[in-house]
C-alpha cells in the first residue's frame, strides 16, 4: 500500500468523488455500453411506462387546476445513456395522443455532467425526432453547484422563479452517486466519519475506473457537535436520528437536498420528484447500519437516504409516496412538493396503479427468475411476460432461441402475436453502440415463420448495418425471401453473393440452378 494517501477527508470531499466525475467525463456513453454501469433496471420500458403514467396524471391534475397554457418542464438528472428519456417520451406521447384531452404542453430536458453525453444525445436519431417535435431539450447540469438550466436546443436559460408550472424532476440512480456526508450516531451523540483512502501502488496514475475499483476506505470518527446545534439547517432530522438510532452509520444527502432546493427555486409552484434507487425511506433500516461499502461498476454507488429526503420535504408540506411493501432491488418513490398535494389525485392514483400495486421492482424480481427459466417456459408464458415488459428488446434477445424452438407447435395466432410484437419492439427500441444485432434475430425468426416480407425488411436492416462483414446466412435468407416474394433478380443477386462467401453452400447452389433455369 502507498503511505502518502493517509490524509483524512470529510466524506463528501474525499477524492473518490473527483474520480467519479472524471470517470463519467472521460467515458461518456462508453460507461453504459454492455452494462458496465448498470442501467437496465432503471431504464427499461416497464419503469418508463410507470413514469409516463405518473407524468400524464400530473398533466391531468394541472389541467384540472386550469393551468393548461404554460408548459411543464420535466428534468431528468443524470440522464446517462438516454434510454429512459426515450422510453418515457414514447409512452407519454402515446398517452397524450390516445386520450385526446386538453393538457398543458410539456418539455423534457435531459441533463448530465458530461459534455460527451450531451453530444451523443444530440446525434441519436431516436432522440432527434423528439427534438424536432419541440418536446425534448438538453442541458449540462452540475448537481453540486448549478442554479440554472441552460438549454442547448432552445438556446435559453431557465433561472430562478421563471417556471410557472411546477418542475417535474426524474432522478434514477442519482442520489446514490453524488457526494454525501457520512455521520455516525450512537448514544445520542453525532460523529462525523472522515475517510482516508488506500490505493495499491500499481494503480497510481491509472484511469479512474481502476483506482475506484481498488480503493480501500478507512473511516475515522470525529465528534461533530455542529450537527446538534439548533442553527444547523437539518437540526430536526438530526435530532430524530439522535433519539431513535443507535450504532448507525448514516449517509446524509446534503448535496441531494440542496440540489432539490435549488431546482425548486426555478419554479413558483414547487416540484414533483420521481426517483428510483437503492435507497431506504424507513428509519428503522438505518439503525445499526454498518459503514458503507463502495459498490463498483466502473464508477461506484452507495445507498440513497430517502428517509432524509422524505423527512425534510414533508416538514415543508410535501406528500411522499413510497411502496407499502418492502423493496428488493429498486425503491421507487415520489415526493410532491406542491401546494395542496392531496389535490393531485390522478398523480397519486398513477403511483398506486403502476408502482405500488405492481411496479418496476416487482417486474425486475420476476425477470431475474425468468432469465434462468426460459428453457421450460411455453410460448404463451413468454409472450405474456414480453407484453408485461412492454415488448422490451432485452426480453426478446434472451428468449429468441426458445421461441424458435417452440415455433413448430405454435398456432397461427401465436405467430401473428410474435410478428406484431417484433414490430412494436423495433418501434420502441433505443439503439446504442453495442455489438448485438437485434435486426438479425428479428429477421431470422420471421423467416422461420415464413413471414417473408417482414423477414426481408429486418434482414436488409441487419445487412445494411454490417455491410463490411456480411454473413452468408443473411444473404441466403434474403435470397429465399425475394424468391418467395417473386423478386427473382434480387434472389439471384443475393444467391451469388452468398456463394462468394461460402462456395460450397449446397442450398444456395440448388437455388442458383433453379433461378438460372427460369
Amino acid at each position: 500500500m502507498t503511505s502518502h494517501e493517509q490524509q483524512q477527508y470529510r466524506f463528501s470531499e474525499a477524492p473518490i468523488w473527483e474520480l467519479q466525475r472524471a470517470y463519467f467525463e472521460e467515458q461518456g456513453m462508453k460507461a453504459w455500453e454492455n452494462d458496465q454501469v448498470p442501467q437496465y433496471i432503471t431504464s427499461n420500458p416497464m419503469i418508463a411506462t410507470a413514469y409516463a403514467e405518473m407524468i400524464f396524471g400530473f398533466l391531468q391534475d394541472r389541467a384540472g387546476l386550469g393551468r393548461t397554457s404554460e408548459p411543464v418542464t420535466i428534468l431528468e438528472l443524470g440522464a446517462g445513456a438516454g434510454r429512459l428519456a426515450f422510453h418515457v417520451l414514447q409512452k407519454l406521447v402515446e398517452l397524450r395522443d390516445y386520450a385526446g384531452i386538453s393538457l398543458p404542453p410539456f418539455r423534457y430536458v435531459m441533463s448530465d455532467l458530461a459534455f460527451k453525453n450531451i453530444a451523443s444525445w444530440q446525434q441519436n436519431p431516436g432522440l432527434r425526432s423528439f427534438v424536432e417535435q419541440g418536446i425534448l431539450d438538453f442541458a449540462r447540469f452540475d448537481a453540486v453547484h448549478d442554479t440554472e438550466l441552460k438549454l442547448t436546443e432552445a438556446n435559453i436559460s431557465v433561472r430562478s422563479g421563471e417556471l410557472q408550472q411546477p418542475l417535474l424532476i426524474i432522478a434514477n440512480y442519482f442520489f446514490d452517486s453524488i457526494p454525501q456526508e457520512l455521520i455516525y450516531v450512537d448514544e445520542g451523540k453525532v460523529y462525523e466519519c472522515e475517510v482516508s483512502l488506500h490505493f495499491p501502488n500499481e494503480v497510481e496514475g491509472t484511469e479512474p475506473a481502476n483506482r475506484l475499483e481498488t480503493v480501500i476506505p478507512e473511516y475515522h470518527y470525529v465528534r461533530a457537535t455542529l450537527y446538534e446545534e439548533e442553527t444547523y439547517p437539518y437540526h430536526d432530522l438530526m435530532a430524530l436520528y439522535q433519539e431513535k438510532l443507535e450504532d448507525a452509520h448514516i449517509l446524509f444527502p446534503v448535496v441531494g437536498l440542496t440540489c432539490l432546493e435549488r431546482l425548486s427555486g426555478l419554479s413558483q409552484a414547487g416540484f414533483l420528484l420521481l426517483t428510483a434507487d437503492k435507497g431506504d425511506h424507513r428509519l428503522e433500516n438505518w439503525e445499526f447500519a454498518e459503514p458503507p461499502q463502495l459498490i463498483h461498476h466502473g464508477s461506484f454507488s452507495l445507498t440513497a437516504n430517502y428517509h432524509a429526503l422524505q423527512f425534510v420535504f414533508e416538514q415543508k408540506g410535501a406528500l411522499s409516496l413510497f411502496t407499502t411493501h418492502h423493496y428488493k432491488d429498486l425503491n421507487v418513490g415520489s415526493i410532491l412538493m406542491l401546494q395542496s398535494p392531496m389535490h393531485y389525485a390522478n398523480t397519486r392514483l398513477a403511483y398506486r396503479r403502476f408502482i405500488d400495486r405492481f411496479g418496476p421492482d416487482d417486474f425486475f424480481s420476476m425477470k431475474e427468475w425468468i432469465d434462468q427459466h426460459f428453457d421450460i417456459m411455453g410460448l404463451q408464458q413468454i409472450l405474456a411476460f414480453w407484453r408485461l415488459g412492454r415488448y422490451d428488446a432485452e426480453l426478446f434477445i434472451q428468449s429468441a432461441e426458445r421461441i424458435s424452438d417452440l415455433l413448430q407447435d405454435a398456432s397461427d395466432e401465436e405467430m401473428l402475436d410474435i410478428q406484431s410484437g417484433i414490430h412494436l419492439m423495433w418501434k420502441g427500441h433505443y439503439a446504442m453502440e453495442q455489438s448485438y444485432d437485434l435486426a438479425l434475430d428479428c429477421g431470422l425468426l420471421l423467416f422461420e415463420m415464413d413471414k417473408f416480407e417482414d423477414a426481408r425488411l429486418f434482414l436488409e436492416r441487419s445487412l445494411s448495418a454490417n455491410e463490411e462483414e456480411p454473413l452468408s446466412t443473411v444473404l441466403f435468407s434474403l435470397a429465399i425471401c425475394n424468391y418467395e416474394l417473386g423478386a427473382e433478380a434480387a434472389a439471384l443477386d443475393y444467391t451469388r453473393k452468398a456463394l462468394v462467401l461460402e462456395p460450397g453452400h449446397e442450398e444456395a447452389l440448388e437455388l442458383l440452378a433453379a433461378l438460372n433455369e427460369q
